[in-house]
């Protein structure tokens, strides 16, 4: 059933970001798709203006690559916590996600907080018997975010 390889599909990318293999995170996407991470404000205004914008895998593989070898920030993880998944067929065969999240980070003195929540919306395709992102917007419930935005929602 479709819903439950979708929801696998969201679990599997939470998994990956939250046990830090990092490298794998841009195959859960399609070569050319889109990656952002905006305030609910301005993806309700409409406004393009956003945290992270990344319209293909090349530029997920260089924000992985920039955090692993350009980036200075204090070491910390997160912690995924997903809801159900509700989705709708699109026309060309796509299928249409919506999953709230809470992200806590974990700092690498073992202080928590949580980092962000919001949902997630999501364009899913199959590709080889594949599911995969053709577009993932984390819309952020807070306009701000208080540290470098490093590791990928």
């Amino acid at each position: 059933m479709m819903q439950n390889r979708i929801e696998n599909l969201l679990t599997d990318y939470a998994h990956c970001i939250d046990d830090e293999r990092y490298e794998a995170w841009p195959e859960f996407f399609t070569e050319a798709c889109l990656y952002q991470i905006i305030s609910r404000d301005n993806h309700r205004a409409g406004r393009p203006a956003g945290f992270v914008f990344c319209d293909s895998r090349g530029m997920l593989r260089d924000r992985i690559a920039s955090m692993r070898r350009a980036n200075i920030y204090e070491p910390h993880s997160y912690r995924h916590i997903i809801s159900a998944t509700s989705i709708e067929k699109l026309p060309d065969g796509a299928y249409a996600a919506k999953t709230s999240y809470v992200v806590v980070r974990i700092m690498h003195d073992g202080a928590q907080d949580i980092f962000s929540t919001g949902c997630y919306l999501d364009e899913i395709v199959e590709s080889d018997g594949r599911l995969m992102f053709r577009k993932r917007i984390v819309v952020c419930d807070a306009s701000r975010i208080d540290s470098l935005l490093v590791i990928p929602l």
